[in-house]
């Protein structure tokens, strides 16, 4: 038997304008993480996927349809198996959990992918780098979403902060001084793929709004880029808020989101925004440590599902 992990992660910076090929900064939460176990078989039992989170059995190879939550699955499956030169289906059963919120922007189809990859490698006595998990990773994302950026896949297989704009290498982060954020979710689904599609509707109907709106974004990472690296959190907090008014005026914020950012600042956070594709899932708060449990308690109080708080900091591997 073997088994993987992989952790959540959340964006601090850039959402949306990181698909145009602005930068964004991303990292891991190692709080909540999926996980995947990988046992032999019976002869002949071929391939077996158990994810008792959506009550699915599947036997890979059966018939399928695109909407299924097997199909991601079995197309990770699929995928990795192949980059490891395996011809045929191993009999394997494949167990997959997962505390990851779905459909929050923590990337919970990242994780639960580079569980699978992680664990059908290493069971199979193989080794595949960071690089080469992500770049499998990547493959589900484009199912889950369309068009991804690539940062989730990057961020959890790296298991490292770090500094992404689309197409170029990527640069882990080096965080000057560790710091604590509050994650609130709201409690409404919010598939990545329709808010990101909206975003792009709006930007093919107004093109040089957006490309402005996503040129400020970016120029918003840059600025947090340096004061990560300087340990400076009262600027981080201020390039939350900056980012939060920007993310507004793309459309992607809801009226719940808002709740919980305006009770952690009440609270005395930092800065607040919301994190991921918006119109629902997560929204995160930089916390001084000694006001951390404040401004949990507050973001709880003001209707979050789930409540994280998590530290970013040169202790990450």
């Amino acid at each position: 038997m073997t088994t993987a992990h992989a952790p959540a992660k959340v964006i601090l910076f850039g959402e949306h304008a990181v698909v145009y090929g602005r930068p964004a900064i991303a990292v891991p939460v190692m709080q909540v993480r999926a996980c995947a176990v990988v046992e032999d078989g019976p002869p002949g039992q071929g391939m077996v996927i158990h994810a008792a989170d959506l009550h699915l059995r599947h036997r890979v190879g059966a018939p399928i349809p695109v909407q299924s939550p097997a199909y991601p699955l079995e197309a990770t499956v699929r995928n990795a198996l192949q980059r490891l030169g395996i011809r045929g289906l191993p009999d394997l059963t494949l167990a997959i959990s997962s505390t990851v919120p779905m459909a929050s922007g923590m990337g919970s189809g990242a994780a639960v992918a580079t569980a699978i990859v992680r664990a059908l490698a290493q069971h199979l006595g193989q080794v595949l780098s960071p690089r080469e998990v992500s770049e499998l990773v990547y493959q589900t994302e484009v199912i889950h979403h369309g068009t991804p950026s690539g940062i989730d896949n990057t961020v959890i297989a790296f298991e490292q902060p770090v500094f992404f704009v689309k197409g170029e290498p990527i640069e882990t982060l080096h965080v000057g001084r560790p710091f604590r954020v509050v994650i609130g979710d709201t409690g409404v689904h919010s598939p990545t793929r329709d808010v990101v599609g909206d975003v792009r509707r709006a930007w093919q109907a107004e093109p040089e709004k957006y490309e402005a709106l996503f040129d400020r974004i970016g120029a918003v990472a840059v600025r947090a880029r340096k004061a990560m690296e300087d340990g400076r959190g009262s600027t981080l907090g201020k390039l939350m808020d900056e980012n939060q008014e920007l993310l507004q005026a793309v459309g992607v914020s809801s009226p719940q989101l808002e709740k919980l950012i305006h009770a952690a600042r009440a609270a005395g956070a930092m800065g607040a925004k919301l994190c991921g594709a918006g119109r629902g899932g997560n929204m995160i708060a930089l916390v001084a440590h000694q006001r951390a449990q404040a401004v949990a308690a507050a973001v709880h109080q003001a209707g979050a599902v789930h409540v994280i708080v998590t530290e970013v900091g040169p202790w990450l591997p």
